[in-house]
Parts: C-alpha cells; structure tokens; sequence
C-alpha cells in the first residue's frame, strides 16, 4: 500500500472532492425528509473514499481492492431505494456488468505483473517502457494467438476499464443506475466510477503507447464507436436522466479516443493532455447537468420530459446554470468544453482522420440532444406547473441546492481558460494550447447548427419531431430502443449461455454433486445406525466391552512376547 501523487492524481483529487462536496450539500436539501437519510450520507462517504483512495493507489493490485469498493459503493447508492423492484435490477445489473469487466481487469493486472515483476506502477512502467530490458522483451516476444503479452495485457486492463467507464458493448448497466437519487448520478458521472476508467488508461498509457499490436488502436475506436452511438440514443429518450447518461457514455468515449489518438512522439501527447483537460471540464458540467436535472424533478415530481415545459418561470437559478452547462458540452465558445473538445478534435485529426469525423458528428448530435432537453424542460408547451408541483413557494429546493449550481456554472463556463497543458501532459513537459481556427470552425458550426434544429423543434409545442421521428421509420425505432442491444444480451443469456451451459451445469449439480453428496451421507448414516449400539447407556454391556478388550490384548502381547 502507498501513495503516488503526481499531476493526473492531484487533477483527479480536486476533481473527486470538489464534485463530491457539491453533491453532499446539494444532497441536504434535495435528501431532506428521507427516512434514510444517515445511510445515504454514509455511502455517499464510502463512496468518495473509496474513489480518492484509487486515484492515489501506487500499485496496480492496490487500484483494483479500491477499484472494487468503488462498484460497491455505486451498488449500494444505486439500490438505496431498495423497495422499488427496477432499483434493485439496476443495482444487480451494475455490478454483475461490471463483474465481468472486472475479471478481464484481474488477469490483465496477473499477466503484466508476471512479464514486470512487480506491481508498483512506477516500477511497471519503467520495465515495460525501457528499450531493451529484460521484462519489455519477454513481454513482446512471448504470444497467444499472434498477439504479445503485452498487448493482451493492455487490452485486458482496458476491458475493466470500459466496464467501469460504460464503454460499448458494456454500458447497458449506465442508463438503468439512473435508478438511484439524483445526486448519486451527478457523483457516479463526474467524478467517481465512470472516470475512474479514463483514470486507468492514463495512468499506464506510458505502458499502452509500447503495446504492439497497438492496443491505443482498441482505446480509440470503442472509444469512438461508444461516442457515437450513445449520442444517437440520446437523441431519442425521453427520461430526463436517461439522456444524460448516454450523454456521460458519449463524453467517456470522448476522453478515450483521445487517449487512443495520442502518441508521444511529435504531437508531445496532445490527445493525452485533451481527455485529461476535457475530464476536468466534463466533471463541471455534467454535475451541473445532474443537478440541474435533479431541480426540475424535485419541483415536478417526474423524470419525463414531456411532463415539463416552461419551467424556466419557477426555476430562475436552475434555468440560467443549466443553459451555461449544455452550452459548454456542445462546445460554444468560450465556454469550457469548447477549449477541452476543440484539443480532442485537433488530436484526432492528427492521428485518425476517420475518428475525427466520427468525433465531429458526435460533436452536433451532442448540441441538438442537448438543447432538446434544455427546450423541452424550460420552454416548449407552458403547463400549469403550480397544479402539478404544489405551491410556488417549493421553488428550487433552498440555498444547499442552489449553491452547488451556481458554483459549477463558475466552473462550467470558466474552466476552459486553465493553462491545462503546463500542468498535465504525456512525456511530462509543458504543452502549450493554441487556438486552432480552421480545427474550430467545423465543430462549432456543427454545435450552433444542432441548437437552432433543437430549437425550431423544441422551442414551441408543435407536430415536427413526430412526422421527424415517423420519416426515421425503423432507424427511430432502433435508437428509441437503444438498438436492442439489453434485448440481445438477454437473447444471448436466456437462449444460448442457459442451454448451452446452464442446463448441462444443472444437470450435473443435481446428479453429480448432489448424488456424491448424497451417497456420503447415506454411508455416514450407515455406519451411525451400526456403532449407535455401543452407546446403550448399560454399566453391564460396557463392563463386557471393557473385559473383552483387556482379553484381546493381553492375547496379543502374549503373542508377541513368544
């Protein structure tokens, strides 16, 4: 056990205790009159432990005993409405999600500290970094079905990390934790579990970049792929809390093609020092997201859009901060997510043309769903709230969940403009940002074009976004239901893994482990029934016992006296 503090653990502790503590005071009054209010505040506690407590680990083994706390912590938090039946799914499905995840994380963590010798990252990594060691060549040249040691290493450390980060294929457990408070979800999405994989590609990216084949390669894509088709669902849900997670889901993908893109060498590891920046400035924003979000469904008592509409004359405060932070992850100048995304961009474009443009798509879809919600929550149809909320006078929930919001707007709007690069970047040396204006152009052009569609849709109650949705035909109907793919899982799990496996594995329970272990207690019971008779309690039978022993061995000892 130890500590290792350095520029990406320092940015992650400010970012995990900031965050938290935001979520804590928010959490008295949106939590106030909860019959389990101690216990909510003591996972909540749990839970930022056990996040600062990965994000300082100085050991591979020690990360993952943390790693691990922090998925208990997210079940518990995530199903601490335990009464309510789709809470404890979501809480279940969590953690076995991530289980699975978990375990390609295990022997990732066994296979580089065999080829390493050790499991101290700093250690680690300058075995398997330095040109012609000892570890670095065994691990290249050793194989498994022509990929290196290293490699699959890489590649298995990666799988926990998209599990945890709720990366395709395994982010169905991220829009079902929506289950738990509002708060926990601000937590879980800005600064604790779903960045805690980011966290863990950057902190052995020394380590990917030598991987050959290139496992960045891996990073980039799924991180691309999870982007993309997170932001089209997003476009289509209608949960409140359901749109920010895909959102999370596609931000994540973000930071890791970043990560994918980056290489030390001629770019000074811009993508690295991009998703680290685009981390901190996401933690802003998406809790302010969260927040905001949590406003509205503590004043209306519903996490569905369609139940809101003009909401921005009940919730002054929340409207203004919850306008700054979809403005900042669409990417508006000078917001900060355009400083962190516009870096992104230009590292892809670097790198991988085609993750570029996947990036740049993303980056307008991100704007419309964004400003879809923002419309659909604050302007659209003008209800008579009062009716359905209770009085006017409930308002935004009092000054502890008003000042996290006003103070993550601070953040949401001015983080940009942090010298990031002379603090954080790959090889260790300051990396200056620059403004890129042929880069820029086209994502921001993108972004103002999806908040004008969002608006001409969304703006005013009107028939567009359903001729829109119906024109879609079966595409709509794909991404409405999240392209089927918890439907293909349980296919996969009912129909194939259960027959293929479960019945065999049935079948040799009850026959196999249960006959043997039946057979040993019918022998035990055997053997009881015939020895049960030497404890008849009769003085006269034990004195018989007794005598014939004494005779027995008396024979014996003459025997062998002879």
């Amino acid at each position: 056990m130890g500590i290792l503090l350095d520029p990406i653990s320092v940015m992650m502790m400010v970012v995990v205790t900031f965050i938290s503590l935001m979520v804590h005071i928010y959490s008295l009054g949106y939590m106030k009159g909860e019959e389990r209010f101690a216990t909510y505040y003591s996972f909540l506690g749990l839970f930022t432990f056990s996040m600062l407590s990965l994000v300082i680990a100085s050991n591979i083994f020690q990360i993952y005993i943390f790693w691990e706390l922090v998925g208990i912590s997210s079940f518990l938090l995530i199903g601490y409405y335990y009464d309510k039946p789709s809470a404890v799914a979501a809480c279940k499905k969590a953690f076995i999600v991530t289980r699975f995840a978990d375990l390609g994380f295990l022997i990732g963590i066994l296979v580089l500290s065999f080829y390493s010798g050790t499991l101290d990252f700093n250690t680690l990594i300058e075995r398997l970094t330095t040109p012609g060691s000892s570890e670095l060549s065994l691990a290249i040249s050793s194989s498994f079905l022509g990929v290196s040691a290293l490699t699959w290493g890489m590649v298995l450390v990666f799988m926990g990390a998209a599990g945890k980060s709720a990366l395709f294929p395994l982010h169905i457990w991220l829009p079902d934790a929506m289950e738990g408070p509002t708060p926990v979800s601000a937590l879980i999405h800005a600064a604790t579990m779903v960045v805690a994989g980011v966290y863990l590609v950057a902190r052995l990216f020394p380590v990917f970049v030598l991987s050959a084949p290139d496992a960045l390669q891996v990073v980039a894509y799924v991180g691309a792929l999870s982007a993309l088709i997170a932001a089209i669902i997003a476009c289509t849900q209608t949960d409140i809390k359901r749109v920010l997670a895909f959102s999370t889901m596609s931000q994540i993908g973000y930071m890791m093609f970043a990560l994918g893109v980056s290489k030390y060498a001629g770019e000074g590891g811009l993508g690295y020092t991009a998703s680290m920046f685009h981390l901190f400035t996401h933690a802003m924003f998406k809790a302010l997201l969260f927040l905001g979000a949590g406003a509205g469904i503590h004043f209306i008592h519903s996490n569905d859009m369609r139940d809101m509409g003009g909401l921005r004359k009940y919730l002054p405060i929340t409207h203004i901060t919850f306008l700054v932070a979809c403005l900042s992850i669409s990417g508006i100048p000078p917001f900060a997510g355009f400083f962190s995304k516009e870096e992104i961009l230009l590292a892809a474009w670097q790198q991988n043309p085609v993750i570029y443009w996947i990036g740049l798509i993303t980056s307008g879809l991100t704007a419309f769903y964004m400003f879809r919600l923002y419309f659909s929550i604050f302007w659209n149809k003008a209800s008579s709230l009062k009716d359905k909320a209770g009085s006017e006078a409930h308002g935004e929930g009092g000054f502890a969940m008003m000042l996290p919001l006003i103070l993550l707007a601070i953040g949401a709007a001015a983080a940009g403009f942090i010298p990031f690069g002379n603090f954080i970047s790959a090889d260790g040396t300051p990396l200056e940002s620059h403004f890129h204006l042929d880069i820029s152009i086209a994502p921001v052009g993108l972004g103002f074009a999806g908040i004008f569609i969002a608006m001409w849709l969304y703006k005013k109650e009107n028939e567009r976004p359903a001729k829109i949705a119906a024109s879609l035909g079966g595409f709509y109907k794909l991404a409405v239901n999240k392209f089927y793919i918890d439907e293909i899982y349980l296919f996969i799990t009912n129909k194939v893994l259960f027959n293929l496996i479960g019945r065999p594995a049935a079948w040799f329970d009850r026959n196999v482990v249960d006959g043997l272990v039946n057979v040993t207690g019918r022998v035990t019971l055997g053997i009881s029934k015939g020895i049960k008779k030497f404890q008849s309690g009769e003085v006269q039978q034990y004195a018989i016992y007794f005598l014939t022993g004494v005779i027995v061995l008396a024979v014996v000892f003459i025997y062998i006296l002879k």
